[in-house]
């Protein structure tokens, strides 16, 4: 059976923009370029494709993928969030079955979470 590949595309109507926000924001670096328009981004080892896409809009009550990340210390992530002034839905680390999450939009309307794992 051949390796299954997963990949995870978030279409943005500004590469660079999206570039600067997944990497300077949220820690992920910049793996490769495939073009002007596409570009590869890890973090740890999840890899994400940015591709701009002319016809990417967002709908405020509604998104097609969450993306969720780890953390260690949910407190610490709000701070440093809030400094770097992104739009929150959820502002408070709110409980889960797993944890603790905070809900937050990148600048094109994707809805994003961190996750605080308790058992982990």
């Amino acid at each position: 059976m051949k390796n299954q590949v997963c990949v995870i595309s978030i279409y943005v109507p500004n590469l660079n923009k999206a570039i600067d926000f997944y990497t300077n924001t949220l820690g992920f670096e910049l793996d490769e370029m495939y073009g002007p328009k596409i570009a590869s981004l890890v973090h740890g080892e999840l890899p994400i494709i940015l591709e701009e896409n002319d016809n990417a809009t967002y709908k405020q009550d509604v998104s097609g993928v969450v993306l969720g990340l780890g953390t260690e210390d949910i407190y610490e992530k709000v701070k440093f969030l809030k400094e770097k002034e992104v739009n929150f839905i959820i502002d408070e680390p709110t409980n889960c079955p797993p944890g603790k999450y905070i809900s937050f939009r990148d600048p094109f309307g994707n809805v994003l979470e961190y996750l605080q794992f308790e058992n982990l």
